[in-house]
């Protein structure tokens, strides 16, 4: 199994609905619509020759810089039959923090789509249980968006070379 006999075979299905399609050190990386996420995560996981049966990671990331989608779902899925892995983006448009749950594909998805909700503040639509997992109940905002300075300004106390700038 090969990155392009992979590609070729989401072409093939999807079509235009393949927004990139790149590597990253050696690993297939597919960039989708974010309304197909669950539809390409089953298609993957219920292939018979591809067999992508475990979900490795899904993590939230912010692009602050960028204005149309700032905030994205990554998952990497691994076929352990084939030993072989594939990492899926869908970017979340301005304004949209919700994404289709893939709880019931994964199991693992649960406690990760949790942490992503509760860190990111994205929305995994049909989740059973979308509650903070690591943060107190009442915390208001998303702490690893990056909306917020990295240090205080108003102290002096710290000098920059000390923390590797310059």
């Amino acid at each position: 199994m090969t990155n392009q006999i992979v590609i070729e075979d989401l072409k093939n299905k999807y079509g235009e609905k393949i927004i990139d399609a790149s590597e990253s050190y050696g690993m297939l990386v597919i960039e989708i619509p974010c309304e197909e996420n669950y539809a390409v995560l089953e298609y993957l996981k219920n292939h018979s020759t591809f067999d992508f049966n475990f979900l490795t990671t899904l993590a939230g990331i912010h692009y602050p810089e960028n204005d149309l989608f700032p905030y994205c779902v990554m998952y990497q899925m691994q076929s352990m039959v084939n030993n072989f892995r594939i990492r899926i983006k869908c970017n979340l448009p301005k304004g949209s923090m919700k994404i289709k749950t893939v709880v019931d594909l994964f199991a693992s998805a649960n406690w990760q789509e949790r942490q992503e909700f509760d860190f990111f503040g994205i929305d995994f639509v049909g989740h059973p249980n979308l509650t903070r997992i690591l943060n107190v109940e009442d915390m208001d905002y998303h702490p690893m968006r990056k909306e917020y300075r990295l240090e205080d300004g108003t102290r002096d106390d710290k000098e920059d070379k000390f923390f590797g700038r310059q």
